[in-house]
This record gives C-alpha cells, sequence and structure tokens, in this order.
C-alpha cells in the first residue's frame, strides 16, 4: 500500500468519493451521506486525507479525519472524526482499511487529537466488525445521521 496525502478533492479522491457515495445509495437507499465536508475539513494539521495506491498507481482506498470539538451535534474536545473510509471492492480482503485506519489514528493523534470518532450505518456490518476489532466501542450519537435509526457511533482513545 502505497499512502500518499491529497486534497480532498483531488481528482482521485474524487472519484473514490463518487464510488463510496454509490454503494451507501445501493445500502441505504438515501443517495449517499449527506454529511457536509469541505477540502479545507482535511487540511494538515487539522484533518489529513489519505489515498492508497497499488504497484500500477490506481487508487484503491481512501480515509480520512477532519478535527471536531465540542458541539451541539455531540462531538467532544480533542475528536478526531473519521471520514469517507473506503476500499474498492477488486482490493478488499488484503488488509488495507486496517491498514488505513492506523495511519489515520497515528496522524491523529502526532495532531494532538485525543480521541477518533466515527458514525456508520447498521448495513455496513464489515465496518462495525474492522472499528470493534480494532478497539473502537460504542459512543453517544453525534453529527449528522445522530437522529437517524440506523446510525452507529464509535469511538477509541488515542
Amino acid at each position: 500500500m502505497n499512502l500518499r496525502t491529497v486534497p480532498f478533492d483531488h481528482p482521485d479522491a474524487v472519484k473514490l468519493n463518487d464510488e463510496v457515495q454509490a454503494e451507501y445509495h445501493v445500502r441505504y437507499g438515501d443517495g449517499g451521506d449527506s454529511t457536509t465536508l469541505a477540502p479545507t475539513d482535511f487540511e494538515p494539521p487539522h484533518g489529513v486525507y489519505f489515498i492508497a495506491y497499488d504497484d500500477n498507481d490506481d487508487p484503491v482506498a481512501t480515509g480520512g479525519w477532519r478535527s471536531q470539538d465540542a458541539n451541539g451535534e455531540g462531538h467532544e474536545d480533542g475528536d478526531a472524526e473519521l471520514k469517507r473510509m473506503f476500499v474498492i471492492e477488486q482490493a478488499r480482503g488484503r488488509g488495507l482499511a486496517r491498514r488505513m485506519l492506523a495511519a489515520l489514528e497515528e496522524n491523529a493523534r502526532a495532531a494532538g487529537r485525543t480521541r477518533m470518532v466515527l458514525e456508520t450505518g447498521t448495513k455496513q456490518p464489515e465496518a462495525i466488525a474492522l472499528y470493534t476489532s480494532s478497539g473502537y466501542e460504542p459512543c453517544v450519537k453525534f453529527g449528522y445521521y445522530r437522529l437517524f435509526d440506523d446510525s452507529r457511533c464509535f469511538a477509541k482513545a488515542l
């Protein structure tokens, strides 16, 4: 896995974001994730966006985090919110998501964030399995989907 830091609006990031949104639509039938994201959300030191490339220099996985502090949506001071974790279908089962997650946690810790948080849904059991097996525990719901029944939120101290 060749991990590169890229802007959230990089062409490869846009391509993979379109793919993950299409997958969300298939799973939930709602057009994709409606959480508002801006390229500036992922600018260091307040966030980062990674793309993993394969040996042919093709983008195969993404993930990012953005800083959050206490707000009316349930975040706490020091949060790093995980966003857009995704591995293309052809590259799944190779441990890329677990390695991406570890790199994001390390980066957020180095930036002074104290807790990694994420929101996923009940129709993504493989994501829930990844996070719980990586030490994430259920937490108070936060963010755009905090009032949705299918939403599940997890946290891990960094």
